[in-house]
């Protein structure tokens, strides 16, 4: 039988719904091309930064780079200035101000970041930390989202790794719903809906998928889609701009790890991935715990979805969590 889930921290309902899925666990793999080291025709591999924006930051500052920023070309949002709102209330307007910055992962063009080394991933997370953190304190920005499309199907143009980030002018409207719920929470319960829900999925142990150091990766109770995987902090922490140097390689290992559970148990998909933070600003820090969500793109959404804005899941927690977990013990298994 179907049943419906509802998240603790939206209170929005899934239908979670196994039937619907002839083989969850043995998707047909998606065909990618052979790449190389390096693409000549590629803007972001090294020898072709003249084909990018002028560079925001790179890692390191001196010689050859392994991580680098720059505006991106088509940017969604750009430059600062007024943030008046004009026009009247049915339409509502205000200039695009903000930023939109590409995040080059690797001079790798092949590179990809569940096979790249700790220390590489963690100096693209220190990137994403530190850009995170310049953007944020902006006056006129209000938030900031870091966030990876993998494949076609996740809405990435360019194959060589990279991630983007983006600065608002607004607050948005997904964050907007998970405050009002953890605060909601907070006000009724003293406590961070966010750390009771990670203390519920350690004793549960069933959605669990890996833990490294101070981070938890598991399949949260009402995954709007297949294999939806959650890595967080085990300790309370609001903002993603937090996150001290001494922890950056544990999350860079367990990002590393919970990628390549993925890519073996899903046939290697398309993913989404997104960090969710909230600004310090006083109470927030106490009700809101940042975290990433990987999303692979298992399935589409249709009709029903889009009518309803309950999605449909075919693929429970505790199955995406056991499958996820008999790929890391495979993987740790290789000599």
């Amino acid at each position: 039988m179907s049943t419906l889930r509802q998240d603790p921290t939206t209170r929005q309902w899934v239908i979670v719904a196994p039937i619907r899925a002839d083989r969850p666990h043995q998707p047909v793999p998606m065909q990618r091309p052979e790449l190389s080291e390096l693409d000549p025709s590629c803007p972001f591999c090294p020898g072709n930064e003249d084909q990018t924006p002028p560079e925001i930051a790179r890692y390191p500052k001196d010689g050859e780079w392994e991580v680098r920023v720059f505006p991106n070309l088509y940017g969604a949002l750009t430059g600062d200035g007024s943030v008046a709102r004009t026009g009247p209330p049915l339409f509502r307007q205000m200039p695009g101000v903000g930023s939109h910055e590409v995040v080059v992962e690797s001079r790798r063009h092949d590179a990809r970041i569940d096979q790249m080394t700790r220390d590489e991933v963690a100096h693209v997370i220190q990137m994403w930390r530190a850009r995170y953190r310049e953007l944020i304190d902006q006056p006129h920005i209000r938030a900031v989202v870091v966030f990876k499309n993998f494949g076609t199907l996740a809405g990435t143009s360019l194959v060589h790794p990279h991630s983007q980030i983006v600065a608002t002018p607004v607050f948005l409207p997904r964050l907007l719903r998970r405050m009002d719920v953890a605060t909601r929470y907070f006000d009724e319960n003293g406590s961070c809906v966010y750390d009771d829900v990670i203390a519920a999925e350690r004793q549960a142990g069933r959605r669990i998928v890996d833990e490294c150091g101070n981070f938890l990766a598991f399949e949260p109770w009402a995954a709007t889609s297949p294999f939806e995987t959650w890595v967080t902090p085990s300790f309370h922490q609001a903002s993603f701009g937090d996150v001290a140097d001494e922890e950056i390689d544990d999350l860079a290992t367990i990002l590393i790890r919970t990628l390549g559970a993925i890519r073996r148990a899903c046939g290697d998909p398309d993913f989404n991935l997104v960090v969710f933070s909230a600004p310090s600003n006083g109470q927030t820090d106490r009700v809101f715990h940042w975290h990433i969500k990987i999303v692979p793109r298992l399935s589409t959404t249709a009709g029903f979805e889009l009518g309803s804005a309950m999605n449909i899941n075919m693929v429970t927690p505790e199955d995406a969590a056991e499958a996820l977990r008999t790929a890391l013990v495979a993987a740790d298994a290789i000599p």
